[in-house]
C-alpha cells in the first residue's frame, strides 16, 4: 500500500452507497431511515464490470479500479507479486508517460493517486474534482490496457528496493511486526493461498524477473477480471461515452476460474513462541479458522468478538483487566476473506506477565461467556452501533465506490448491500451461541507468545520455537539500478491517438457551507453546519489547555484527565455509562493534545438531545473512580513501556526534545514519563479537571439538525456548567541554538532508520503559514509529486515513503522531514536530503508554481466532502479565529503568489542549515558513516543524553 494512513481512513468510510436524490432531514424521534440504493452495473463487450453511484453533494468524483487479483493468485517461490505489481502500475504508461498517474493527479487536485492489495484483490483509487473525470478514465484505461511496455528491468530492480523497504518498515522493524507471518505459516497448509503473506518474503521479491512481471499482467490484469467504479457528481450519459471509448478497445483476457473456499482443518492446537528484538511486553494471540466473509455465520461471529471483547463489561475486558489486572485492552475479533476466515483473540499483557496465567484468564472469560451468556440489551446495543458505522460509510464517495466493488466482486452483485444490511439485522441470540459452540468452543486453534529478547520464559509453556527469516543488516548489500533507461518498444495501437491528454470538464464551484455561531451565557460558542446527506450528527468539544497547562511535575496529568471522563459518571457505573451511549448509536472519546482537551462523537441524528444529555453527565459529574483511576495509570505505563521499543516512536518524542529543549513544556511526551504517572494521585486529576471551563472551550457540530435543535439539545451545558475566571497561558517558543547538531539513538539491530530532520517554524495563524504550505508542496508535501520521494524513493529506492510538512497550530509548530530509510543508505539519506534542500530555492520554476497552484486551487473542491472534513474545517475556525469564509482568502492568497515569493520562502524556511537532525538506528553498522558526513554527532539516549562511544 502506497499511504497506509490514507488507506485506514478511507476503509472508516466503507459501507454502502445511498440515494442522494432522496435526502430528508430526520425527526428526532424517528425510530428508522431507510435508505435506498442508487447504482447502475452494466459490462463492456470485453467483460469490464463498469458500477456507477451518481452524487451531486459536493463537486467531486472518486475513481477506483478492483482487479480480482491478490496474493492468493500467486505461485510458490514469487510471494508478494501481487503487491509488488501494485507499486509497479503507478510508475508509468504509454501515454501517460514518467510519473503516471501520481503526476497527473498532482496537476488535477486530486487526492493523491494510491492502491492497496490484499490476499484477494487489488484497488487503485482517487478523489478528484469533478471537472478531471475524463481524465481519471483516460489515465484508468492507461494503465489497464497500455501499461506492460514501459517496465524494464532498472525500473523493477528500483520498485523491489522500495517495496522491500515497505516490508522492513512496517513488519521486520517493527514490535510484533512477524506475528502474522508466524500465525499463518501454521494455520494454513503450505498449499494453501492464505499460507504466505501479502508482502511477501524479500528472498522472493528479489528474485521475481521482468518475465514474471509481463505473465502476471497478461494474465490477470485483463478487463474481465476488473471492475470500474466511478463515485459522485458527473453526468451519466457522457461518464457512459467516455468509459468506452477509453476501456472499449483493451482486449478481453483468458476466462478466469473462481478459486474453491478453503477452510483450514486442524488436527491438534499449534502453540509457538518468538523473541521479538523491538517488544517490551509479551503477547498472547489465538487464532482460530473460520468462515469466508458475507457467509451466514461470518454476521453471528462479528457480533460475538465485539460481544466479548468491546466494553467494560465485556467477559475478556472483566477478567483479563478488572479481575486479574494482567493487561490494558484485549481484542478479539472477526476478519473474513474470500476464501476462509479468521478469529483472533490477542492480549498484549503487562509488563513481566507470564502468558500462561494470560491463558488462564482468556479461559475463565469464555468460561464466563458460557454461563451467563449474552442478553436481547447486548445484542441490540451492539446493532445500534452498527447502523451509525453504516450510515458512516455514505460520508465519502470513494468508500461507496468502495463498498459497491466489494460487493461486486465478493458476494455476486453491488446490490447485495441491501441483503448485508438484512443479515446484520437479523443476527440472533441463538446465532451467536452456535457460532461460538461452532468455532471456538473446544475447537483447536494457534496460539503464539510474542515475547521479549531474553524472556522466552514468558511464553506459554511447552511453546516451540517459531521460525522467522531475520535480515541481516550489510553495508552496500543492495543491488544498483538506473531507473532513468528509457524502455525501448512498439507502442499498442488504438484507434485514436491516446497521448492527447483529455481536457478539464466545466470548473466546479467551491461550495461553501453556511456556518451559523452562537454565544451562550456561560461563555461556551458553538460553531455549527447543517448537513442533512446522513441522519448523523458528529461532534467535538475543545476545551482549552490540555498538556500546556499541566502543573510543574504532573507530566501525563492531562491525559488521565480525559481518559477517565468516559470511565462513569455520578450516577453510571463505566459499563452503565458506555451501554446507555451504544444504545444510541453514539461513540464518544475524550482525549489530551497539548493546547486542548477534546471530547469528540458520533450518533444518531435522532438522538443527539439523549446524547449530549450523557456527555453533560461526562463532562460535569465525573465519577472519579479509583479502581478506574488505577486501571488507567497502568494502561499509560504500559503504552510508555511499547513506546520505549518502536523506533518510530522514539523518534517522534526525541525530536520534539531537540527542537524545543528538553525541558520545554511542548517536547513532553502527552502520556508523561514513566515516574511521573507513577507520582500522580487521584486528587491531582480533580485538581487538573478545574481548569476545565465553558468561557474556554467550544463546541463544533455538523449534522442533520439545524440550530435550534442543536441549542436546545445543548441546554444542560449552558444551565449547568458555570463559566470561570481563570485563563490559560501558552508557553513561549524559541529557536533551538542546536542547528547542525545530529542526535544518533541506538536500536541494535534495527533494519531500518528513522530520519527527523527539522527545527521550531511557523504557528497556522502566521501569514507566512499557508505560502510556507505552498513552498513545501514540491519539496516534500505532495506525496508522489515531491522531489524528495522522487530522490529517495523513486530514483534511489532508500525509502517506503518520505515527507516534509509544517505542522503549526496556534503555537508554533515544527517544519519536519520524516522518513524510515534502509538501515544501510543512512548517511546516504541524510546527505541526499541536504543536497535537494540547498538546490530547491533556485531549482523552483515557473512550472513547479503552475502545478502547485494548480493543486491547491482544485483541491479544495474536496474542502467539505466528509462530515469530518467540514468538522475539521469548524474546529480551524474557533480555535484559530478564523472566519467563516477564510478559504475563500486563502484562495486569493495562491493565485496572487509569485515565483520570486516562493523562492524567498524556500530560502527562508527550507534552509537545510537550520535543520536539527534526530537518527534511530543501528549505531554498530551505521554511526561511522554518519560522523564522516562532517556534521557534529551525539550519541544519546532517549532523552538525548549522551552515551559512550561504541566499542569496535
Amino acid at each position: 500500500m502506497k499511504n497506509t494512513f490514507l488507506y485506514l481512513l478511507l476503509l472508516s468510510f466503507s459501507f454502502i452507497a445511498c440515494d442522494q436524490e432522496k435526502k430528508t432531514k430526520p425527526e428526532s424521534n424517528t425510530t428508522e431511515t431507510e435508505f435506498k440504493v442508487d447504482y447502475e452495473e452494466y459490462t463492456l463487450d470485453n467483460g469490464l464490470t463498469v458500477i456507477l453511484h451518481k452524487d451531486t453533494s459536493d463537486p467531486v468524483v472518486g475513481v477506483a479500479l478492483t482487479a480480482h487479483v491478490g496474493s492468493a493468485r500467486e505461485k510458490e517461490g514469487r510471494t508478494g507479486f501481487a503487491h509488488l505489481f501494485e507499486h509497479l502500475l503507478f510508475l508509468e504508461s504509454e501515454n501517460l508517460g514518467k510519473g503516471g498517474l501520481d503526476q497527473l493527479s498532482a496537476r488535477v487536485g486530486g487526492s493523491g493517486a494510491n492502491g492497496s492489495t490484499n490476499r484477494d484483490r487489488t484497488n487503485y483509487f482517487q478523489t478528484v474534482p469533478s471537472d478531471a473525470l475524463e481524465k481519471m478514465i483516460w489515465a484508468e484505461a492507461d494503465k489497464l490496457g497500455y501499461f506492460i511496455n514501459t517496465v524494464t528491468d532498472p525500473v523493477l530492480a528500483k520498485e523491489k528496493q522500495v517495496v522491500k523497504n515497505e516490508k522492513r518498515q512496517s513488519y521486520d522493524n517493527r514490535p510484533y511486526g512477524h506475528e502474522r507471518y508466524v500465525i499463518h505459516k501454521n494455520l494454513y497448509p503450505k498449499e494453501h493461498p492464505y499460507n504466505w503473506q501479502v508482502i511477501g518474503s524479500l528472498e522472493d521479491l528479489q528474485n521475481a524477473t521482468l518475465a514474471d512481471v509481463k505473465e502476471f499482467y497478461n494474465r490477470w490484469y485483463v478487463p474481465n477480471n476488473v471492475t470500474l467504479t466511478i463515485a459522485g457528481d458527473f453526468d451519466t450519459t457522457q461518464t457512459k461515452e467516455w468509459i468506452q471509448k477509453y476501456f472499449g478497445e483493451i482486449p478481453r483476457g483468458e476466462a478466469i476460474a473462481p478459486l474453491e473456499k478453503q477452510i483450514p482443518q486442524l488436527t491438534e492446537n499449534k502453540n509457538l513462541y518468538y523473541e521479538d528484538n523491538f517488544a517490551r511486553l509479551p503477547q498472547l494471540t489465538m487464532t482460530w479458522p473460520a468462515t469466508p466473509e458475507y457467509t451466514e455465520d461470518s454476521y453471528a461471529l462479528e457480533v460475538l468478538t465485539t460481544y466479548l471483547s468491546d466494553g467494560k463489561k465485556a467477559p475478556l475486558n472483566t477478567i483479563l483487566i478488572d479481575e486479574l489486572q494482567l493487561a490494558s485492552n484485549p481484542r478479539m475479533y472477526y476478519s473474513g476473506s474470500e476464501l476462509a476466515g479468521e478469529i483472533s483473540l490477542s492480549v498484549r499483557a503487562n509488563s513481566g506477565v507470564d502468558l500462561d496465567s494470560v491463558k488462564v484468564g482468556i479461559d475463565q472469560a469464555l468460561a464466563l461467556f458460557e454461563s451467563n451468556g449474552m442478553t436481547a440489551e447486548d445484542l441490540e446495543r451492539i446493532k445500534a452501533k452498527q447502523e451509525t458505522r453504516f450510515y458512516n460509510g455514505l460520508s465519502s464517495v470513494l468508500g461507496k465506490g468502495f463498498q459497491l466493488a466489494q460487493y461486486q466482486i465478493f458476494a455476486g452483485s453491488p446490490g447485495y448491500i441491501n441483503e448485508d444490511i438484512k443479515q446484520i439485522q437479523k443476527v440472533s441470540l441463538e446465532d451467536v451461541q452456535r457460532v461460538y459452540e461452532a468455532y471456538i468452543k473446544n475447537k483447536n486453534y494457534v496460539v503464539t507468545s510474542f515475547v521479549p529478547k531474553g524472556e522466552a520464559t514468558l511464553a506459554l509453556a511447552d511453546a516451540q520455537e517459531a521460525e522467522v527469516v531475520e535480515e541481516k543488516i550489510v553495508n552496500g548489500a543492495e543491488e544498483t539500478f538506473d531507473p532513468s533507461i528509457a524502455a525501448e518498444y512498439e507502442r499498442t495501437p488504438s484507434s485514436f491517438d491516446r497521448t492527447v491528454e483529455p481536457p478539464y470538464g466545466e470548473s466546479p464551484q467551491l461550495k461553501v457551507p453556511e456556518v451559523w455561531e452562537k454565544e451562550l451565557e456561560n461563555g461556551l460558542k458553538i460553531y455549527g453546519i447543517e448537513n442533512t446527506e446522513v441522519p448523523l450528527i458528529n461532534f467535538s468539544i475543545t476545551i482549552a489547555g490540555g498538556q500546556i497547562s499541566e502543573p510543574e511535575n504532573q507530566s501525563g496529568v492531562a491525559n488521565l484527565t480525559a481518559e477517565l471522563l468516559t470511565k462513569g459518571t455520578q450516577n453510571k457505573t463505566t459499563a452503565q455509562l458506555e451501554e446507555a451511549l451504544d444504545i444510541l448509536g453514539a461513540s464518544v472519546r475524550v482525549y489530551a493534545g497539548q493546547e486542548a482537551t477534546t471530547l469528540s462523537g458520533t450518533t444518531l441524528a435522532r438522538n443527539f438531545d439523549k446524547t449530549m444529555q450523557l456527555v453533560s453527565e461526562m463532562l460535569l459529574t465525573p465519577r472519579w473512580d479509583a479502581e478506574e483511576f488505577q486501571i488507567a495509570k497502568k494502561n499509560v505505563l504500559t503504552s510508555l513501556e511499547q513506546q520505549k521499543a518502536d523506533p518510530g516512536s522514539i523518534a517522534d518524542l526525541a525530536f520534539a526534545k531537540a527542537i524545543y529543549g528538553p525541558d520545554h513544556t511542548l517536547s513532553k511526551n502527552i502520556l508523561g514519563t514513566t515516574a511521573s504517572v507513577e507520582a500522580l494521585s487521584l486528587e491531582d486529576v480533580k485538581q487538573f479537571y478545574e481548569t476545565y471551563a465553558p468561557n474556554l472551550s467550544t463546541i463544533e457540530v455538523v449534522g442533520a439538525l439545524d440550530e435550534s435543535s442543536i441549542t436546545n439539545a445543548l441546554a444542560p451545558l449552558t444551565q449547568e456548567w458555570k463559566s470561570k475566571d481563570i485563563s490559560v497561558k501558552m508557553p513561549i517558543v524559541q529557536a533551538n541554538l542546536e542547528r547542525g547538531m545530529v542526535y544518533f539513538i541506538d536500536v541494535p539491530g534495527a533494519k531500518q532508520s528513522q530520519l527527523r530532520f527539522g527545527y521550531a517554524a511557523l504557528s497556522a495563524k502566521d501569514p507566512d503559514f499557508l505560502p510556507a504550505q505552498m513552498m513545501n508542496y514540491r519539496l516534500g508535501g505532495g506525496g508522489f509529486a515531491s522531489e524528495l520521494t522522487q530522490m529517495l524513493r523513486e530514483t534511489k529506492g532508500y525509502t517506503y515513503g518520505v515527507r516534509s510538512r509544517f505542522a503549526g497550530s496556534a503555537l508554533p509548530g515544527p517544519f519536519i522531514v520524516s522518513s524510515g530509510v534502509r538501515s544501510n543508505v543512512t548517511a546516504e539519506s541524510t546527505q541526499l536530503v541536504r543536497e535537494i534542500m540547498r538546490s530547491y530555492a533556485e531549482d523552483f520554476d515557473a512550472d513547479d508554481l503552475e502545478l502547485t497552484k494548480g493543486y491547491f486551487i482544485k483541491s479544495n473542491a474536496r474542502s467539505f466532502e466528509t462530515p469530518y472534513a467540514k468538522l475539521g474545517y469548524l474546529t480551524e475556525i474557533a480555535t484559530l479565529d478564523f472566519e467563516p469564509d477564510y478559504i475563500l482568502d486563502q484562495q486569493e492568497t495562491v493565485k496572487e503568489i509569485t515565483l520570486d515569493q516562493i523562492k524567498e520562502l524556500a530560502n527562508t524556511y527550507a534552509d537545510p542549515e537550520k535543520l536539527i537532525y534526530v537518527i534511530v538506528g543501528d549505531a554498530k553498522t551505521q554511526l561511522k558513516k554518519v560522523q564522516d558526513l562532517g556534521l557534529e554527532v551525539k550519541l544519546v539516549n532517549q532523552n538525548l543524553e549522551a552515551q559512550e562511544a561504541l566499542k569496535k
